[in-house]
């Protein structure tokens, strides 16, 4: 055992001081670096990488918090522990960031180049690629930084041409057209999770189609009809099924077929689509089932095609107004609507993007999908919360060919070489040169793989595959993948589809889906909203450790996290508290000695305080197996502030600075020294830097609260008796505590009280008389007999009557009249609110957070309208 620092502990907390001063500390000492050699069993996991363009944000700040306190946890619990970082080389927002700064030099990358433009990317990769990695290690995240990987350093391109090639071999990559998602700005697909929604006004355009009308919201697409669709059960259109119509148009008559599909809606609009299979997703599927052509009349750079006829070349919102135009003048427009609905856009650039018909690279993914479902059906992946397995089986069974191609210079270069003498296409784990069928020249494909090819690989190529390497012997599959809601298909689908494939094993046994981390009032945070706090600030002001547990508390299965700078101002207060205790604890080990101290007999609430402790431990331990953030962190914050703090410490005062005997005083420097240090190791994965400063200065065995074991509950230290016996002291005087501040009397004032046991129950009290009267501030009679006093308060507390005279404190008519007028004025209140409540346009209108608001305050009004007619009820009752 060491004993406690002699230097002295500062009055205040200074965050910034304790957490500059330990993570350098552990760093050097290797406490983060993991060694497949090493005894114990592994646990492993990989982080989600963050862009290599990015800045820490909220999302990232909860993912890689509930992962650090896994992985610290782990660690001091004896598992040989990995957790590997890196970052992804994020394809599309590289070429968006240098493209700015080519923009302001007055450039272009087509002026670069590609393999200049290349060494530019890689020159800011390495100059200011690093930010991210610097902000987690201000949130105190454990990775093993010598293991820290890049999605293109060479050891994963390595990997990355390994898995493209066999997948070639396996015959499950392949060139098609097929529809996609074409951003005209960055000239690249972009994948389902890169387009995002917005809200936008438009038009809903009525047109006339021959004898049926339909509308859009997308006239200029008009010209790229090649059929018109209902739905096989609508009687409306039924004759029309199958017809080839001749309609009149703003370019001449053309021929449309109309096909019967399930995919209208009959509900919508007229129940009639045009069908325009090479500018929509639904039309191209509806296309291909009924061998509609495809005319496009959009091109990649978003402007109207020789195809679109008098209107080729104009920009397609342009076109759009002019058709309208043109189809009024024709009297082919029956009427226009305002609508209001969600549009597509670029997540780097914000330009519409428009679906159109491409040559891409893609992989069959349906045979790969259906062993990524037995893997879960089966129970080798298990996904938390539940309600994801029916969203991810939904998606996995209607899977779609995976585009992998992105029209970009930056990212894993497709390694497929066209040989144009021959026609032939050739795939190659190394560079071609000439081409292996007529040995003329080749051309490498220009295109890039999807960036969502190289992360489905990360768990096990960040290990060393496709080498069989000890770490991956030792550490796949992961133990567990924790990661945000929204990616569930693009990336956790995706890894466990290639690691099932290549691997033959999962890539991970848990997965555990963070919910979205929004505002106080529920919102998602946006920076257009103004309501986007920086987390590295956030950090400044309250301390890193107070912003993890805020994380971490508020870390529910399934519920998305309201954040407000409060709750992260209340767990600094939580630290705050710590801090103070420990001050308290350090400053009253004078003499204190361990081995002498073991031999002193426990006394009750020394049982009671380690007992709580260890059901504390039971708890933490079974909310974090079960991926119960939030409930682990409320129960050690429960203990600390509520059962170590309010009671044991108050009670330990009397025994430091009143203690009849010197053993009494060394007993509970034990238990003081003993349960806060005990405590510190359960908090560390939480907050880790607060508790290594606090540790070091307590009596403790070992360099670093890091290493030091985590905590385990013993059967042998649960005490149920001690926990009844003071449970009931602690009752009485949460009563007498209760009725002092209802009846607003002093706390210097000693009240005289007289308590009716039931049964058995007085010589419990008899015998911690001098502990209940110096936490509650009265003189103590125990009277099985009692009657109750004139003039008194009554409660009651485990079926014992407490008598609390009040003749002489307390003015019973003042206060009867004070009691009655608070009761008048909350009871306007409750009236207030339950009336708006009740009606329906409030309820129905108004934001769900103000409704949930006023609820609360209802509920606030309520409570507090209880315990002021309660306090009434004492007067009136012990005045007869």
């Amino acid at each position: 055992m060491r004993e406690s620092q002699p230097a002295p502990i500062s009055d205040r907390y200074e965050p910034a001081d304790v957490e500059t001063r330990w993570y350098p500390v552990w760093e050097a000492r290797g406490y983060f670096g993991a060694d497949p050699a090493r005894p114990g069993k592994a646990f492993s996991i990989v982080i989600p990488p963050p862009n290599v363009t990015g800045s820490l944000h909220w999302g990232h700040a909860l993912n890689n918090t509930l992962q650090d306190v896994l992985v610290r946890m782990k660690r001091m619990d004896g598992f040989n522990t990995l957790w590997v970082p890196g970052t992804d080389h994020a394809g599309i927002a590289v070429h968006v960031l240098l493209e700015r700064q080519l923009a302001a030099e007055g450039r272009t990358k087509e002026d670069l180049g590609r393999e200049a433009f290349l060494e530019r990317a890689w020159r800011w990769k390495e100059e200011s690629g690093g930010t991210i990695i610097r902000q987690l290690k201000r949130l105190g995240a454990s990775c093993d930084w010598s293991r820290e990987r890049f999605t293109m350093d060479a050891g994963l391109s390595r990997a990355v041409r390994e898995a493209f090639v066999r997948l070639w071999d396996d015959g499950l990559i392949y060139r098609g057209d097929y529809i996609v998602n074409w951003c005209p700005r960055c000239q690249t697909v972009l994948s389902d999770l890169e387009v995002e929604r917005e809200e936008r006004d438009a038009e809903f355009v009525y047109i006339k189609y021959g004898p049926l009308t339909l509308g859009t919201v997308r006239p200029e697409t008009k010209l790229g009809d090649t059929g018109l669709a209902v739905h096989p059960k609508d009687k409306r259109y039924a004759r029309y099924v199958g017809q080839t119509l001749e309609i009149p148009s703003v370019d001449g008559t053309v021929s449309v077929k109309v096909v019967a599909d399930e995919a209208v809606d009959p509900k919508f609009g007229t129940g009639v689509i045009k069908v325009t299979p090479g500018h929509d997703p639904v039309d191209f599927e509806i296309g291909q089932r009924h061998n509609l052509p495809i005319r496009t009349v959009i091109g990649f750079d978003g402007k109207m095609t020789a195809d679109a006829g008098r209107y080729a070349g104009l920009d397609r919102f342009e076109a759009r107004k002019r058709i309208v135009e043109d189809m009024k003048a024709l009297g082919l427009i029956e009427r226009i609507e305002p609508y209001r609905h969600a549009v597509g856009v670029c997540y780097r650039c914000k330009t519409v993007v428009e679906p159109l018909v491409s040559k891409q690279w893609y992989v069959q993914v349906k045979p790969l999908a259906e062993a990524a479902i037995k893997a879960v059906r089966t129970g080798r992946i298990k996904l938390l919360p539940r309600s994801a397995v029916k969203t991810y089986y939904h998606w996995m069974e209607n899977i779609r060919p995976w585009c992998i191609s992105r029209q970009l210079w930056w990212g894993h270069r497709i390694p497929a070489w066209h040989c144009d003498a021959d026609g032939s296409v050739h795939v190659s784990r190394e560079d071609l040169r000439t081409c292996p069928k007529c040995g003329g020249a080749l051309r490498q494909d220009p295109d890039t793989l999807d960036t969502w090819f190289s992360s489905g690989l990360w768990p096990f190529s960040t290990l060393g595959w496709p080498d069989t390497t000890p770490e991956l012997q030792t550490f796949y599959p992961t133990s567990v993948l924790i990661t945000g809601t929204d990616i569930l298909f693009f990336w956790v689908g995706r890894m466990v589809m290639l690691g099932v494939h290549f691997m033959r094993e999962v890539p991970f046994h848990d997965v555990y889906l963070h919910a979205i981390v929004r505002d106080a009032e529920g919102q998602k945070m946006s920076k257009s909203k103004g309501n986007v706090a920086d987390p590295l600030e956030v950090m400044g002001r309250y301390g890193t450790d107070a912003f993890r547990f805020t994380l971490a508390a508020l870390a529910a299965q399934g519920r998305d996290i309201r954040l407000s700078e409060d709750r992260i101002e209340g767990y600094r207060n939580f630290a705050n508290k710590l801090w103070n205790a420990a001050r308290l604890v350090l400053s009253n080990l004078d003499g204190y000695d361990a081995a002498k101290a073991r031999k002193v007999e426990p006394t009750l609430a020394d049982r009671w305080i380690q007992s709580r402790l260890t059901a504390t431990i039971g708890v933490v331990r079974t909310s974090l197996r079960r991926y119960r953030f939030n409930d682990a962190a409320s129960a050690v914050y429960q203990f600390l502030w509520h059962e170590y703090c309010d009671w044991y410490l108050e009670i330990a005062k009397l025994s430091l600075y009143h203690a009849e005997t010197p053993a009494q005083r060394l007993g509970t420097q034990h238990t003081l020294a003993r349960v806060l240090e005990t405590t510190l190791r359960l908090l560390h994965p939480f907050m880790p830097f607060i508790t290594e400063e606090l540790w070091q200065r307590l009596p403790h065995d070992g360099a670093s609260i890091m290493i030091a074991p985590y905590p385990k509950a013993s059967p042998k230290q649960q005490d149920p008796a001690a926990e009844r016996a003071l449970g009931a002291v602690m009752e009485v005087v949460t009563a007498v505590r209760n009725i002092r501040g209802e009846m607003r009397i002093g706390p210097a004032q000693v009240l005289v009280v007289t308590l009716r046991p039931i049964r058995d129950g007085g010589e419990l009290f008899k015998e911690h008389a001098a502990l209940v009267e110096a936490l509650a501030r009265i003189r103590l009679v125990v009277d099985p007999r009692a009657g109750r006093p004139k003039s008194s308060a009554l409660a009651v507390a485990g079926g014992a009557e407490i008598y609390v005279e009040l003749a002489g404190i307390v003015d019973l008519a003042a206060e009867r009249q004070r009691l009655e007028k608070e009761i008048r004025k909350v009871a306007e209140s409750v009236e207030f609110l339950t009336q708006k409540l009740a009606r329906p346009e409030f309820v129905e209108r108004a934001p769900a957070e103000i409704v949930e608001r006023e609820r609360a305050r209802l509920a606030e009004q309520e409570t507090l309208r209880a315990k002021l007619t309660a306090s009434l009820g004492w007067l009136d009752d012990g005045a007869r």
